[in-house]
């Protein structure tokens, strides 16, 4: 037998070279990364597709964004939605065109024999308390409130029927429901926000949950406006921040979503219809309260605009950056008498928007949501019963007029006339 032979024969018994298993060691992680990839895709799509085809009638662009938020990705949104905004600032200047727009108003009630009612046209000094118990809001009466005087313009000189206010939904021949129109500031000059005032003593407000603000299950009400409600449908309008940047808490019906924080701003609704806007205090909901949506801090307090309105350094109304930015925005305020206020429109900054509540005559207000996708305002009339058909009150918001008349993915306030 030759060397060579006697070398194959020894080299069988020999133990394998050391770095053979970390070779194989080294081609598994591709093997490994590529089911990981395909797990991760797997999750991916039906992550996305759940969000795409989840109940209601948000835009793609806002569905994509909610689910990007959800799954920590929310600094891209912000990235995304500050690009856009330094491409497309509110206009400086101009005049608004066709001016303040006539409201035809429309009876709040169904007609008693279900005739239709005629659509509107397409246009769009209490101290603060602590805590909402043992004080509740104005109890409900069936004397209107008076009616309020004009709004003093923000900007001189004023247009014609800038400020004034006009009849927008009647109960029984009284103003339940009446509408005004300001521009913002002297820069913006060819945009006008709007301002809804609302008689407590003849309508009622209901918060409604949405299904993923605040999400779960076991809520006394909707996620949409029920059938069974659609006669009474005055009004709806959008709620607050996501509650992981609204810096407050959400309870109903004796559920905690989200804790109460004191000091945060309240819309705190009672079971007998009413709302108050209050500065939260220590104490836990009393038995007349059906729920509290906190957001933020107020706007206006004791009949003073905020002092921090106007500071874009000051973290308490949500991303800083944001607090100057010229945007849609919305808040609600409750007056002295007790009847509430309303506000949405594009070209707000927080000082803005807060002075605009204050000249409504708002003694507390506070903001609710911002960006068109998320502000919203809809009235309603009944061509027969169980069916409400929805007018979009301002032209340029995004979402369908049918937001709140299909499950809703956050939550609402829905004005309801008293029976």
């Amino acid at each position: 037998m030759d060397q060579t032979e006697h070398s194959d024969e020894a080299s069988e018994g020999k133990p394998e070279p050391r770095d053979a298993a970390p070779h194989r060691r080294r081609r598994r992680w591709p093997r490994a990364a590529a089911v990981g990839a395909a797990v991760f895709l797997v999750w991916l799509v039906w992550s996305v597709g759940g969000a795409l085809t989840a109940p209601g009638t948000d835009a793609v662009d806002a569905r994509l964004a909610e689910w990007a938020r959800t799954n920590y990705l929310g600094w891209i949104v912000d990235t995304l939605e500050h690009a856009q905004y330094a491409l497309n600032q509110p206009q400086i200047g101009g005049t608004v065109q066709g001016g303040v727009p006539d409201v035809s108003p429309i009876a709040g009630e169904l007609p008693p024999d279900g005739a239709a009612s005629a659509p509107p046209s397409d246009a769009p000094s209490a101290q603060a308390t602590q805590s909402p118990s043992p004080s509740p809001s104005p109890s409900p009466t069936a004397t209107p409130f008076p009616a309020p005087s004009p709004i003093t313009p923000l900007v001189n000189p004023p247009l014609p029927g800038e400020g004034v206010w006009k009849t927008l939904a009647t109960l029984q021949g009284q103003p339940v429901l009446r509408v005004a129109y300001l521009r913002p500031d002297a820069q913006h000059t060819s945009y006008l926000d709007t301002v809804m005032w609302i008689d407590q003593n003849l309508a009622k407000l209901i918060l409604h949950p949405g299904y993923l603000v605040p999400g779960g299950s076991g809520w006394s009400q909707a996620f949409d406006v029920p059938t069974s409600q659609r006669d009474s449908l005055l009004a709806t309008f959008n709620s607050g921040f996501r509650l992981t940047d609204a810096n407050g808490g959400y309870w109903a019906d004796g559920k905690t979503a989200a804790p109460l924080r004191e000091g945060a701003a309240s819309a705190v609704f009672y079971k007998d219809g009413t709302v108050n806007i209050v500065k939260w205090g220590i104490a836990a909901p009393g038995p007349d309260v059906a729920a509290v949506r906190q957001n933020l801090v107020l706007l206006v307090d004791q009949g003073k605009v905020s002092p921090l309105v106007d500071s874009l350094t000051t973290p308490v109304w949500g991303n800083t950056w944001t607090t100057g930015f010229f945007l849609w925005r919305t808040a609600i305020g409750i007056r002295a008498d007790g009847s509430l206020v309303f506000v949405i429109g594009p070209a707000l900054t927080m000082g803005s928007l807060a002075r605009m509540m204050k000249a409504a005559g708002a003694v507390r207000a506070m903001e609710l949501d911002q960006n068109p996708s998320w502000t919203s305002l809809m009235t309603y009339t009944h061509p027969k019963h169980g069916v409400a058909v929805p007018h979009m009150l301002t032209n340029d918001t995004i979402p369908s007029p049918e937001r709140y008349l299909y499950p809703s993915s956050r939550d609402f306030v829905a004005v309801q006339a008293r029976s």
